[in-house]
């Protein structure tokens, strides 16, 4: 059974969207959609809260599909996921990571 990770975030005071995001591009993407564990990998930008002009409360989601959450997490403990994890979590802030499972 696929696990998919819904990751909600802002980006810490003094980080740019546009270094944030050729990271993600350059680094966050390949690496996390690299490992075994995982099916897919998406990042996106929230652009507006539908029927309203509020700004939405995240200004990042990921999407994480996980075909083995076992597997996962010791490819999460890598030495490279490390350093990606580090490097995002300089830049992140206000971050949920929430575990889902389909229904039906």
């Amino acid at each position: 059974m696929t696990t998919r990770i819904i990751a909600l975030f802002n980006l810490k005071p003094g980080v740019s969207a546009k270094d944030y995001e050729a990271w993600a591009k350059s680094t966050d993407l390949p690496t996390v959609n690299g490992l075994k564990s995982v099916d897919g990998f998406e990042v996106f930008r929230a652009t507006g809260l539908l029927g309203s002009t509020d700004a939405p409360p995240y200004e990042y989601i990921e999407i994480i599909d996980v075909n083995d959450m076992e597997t996962f997490g010791g490819e999460v403990g890598s030495e490279t996921m490390q350093k990606v994890a580090r490097e995002f979590q300089a830049m992140a802030c206000d971050l949920s990571f929430i575990l889902t499972e389909k229904l039906g």
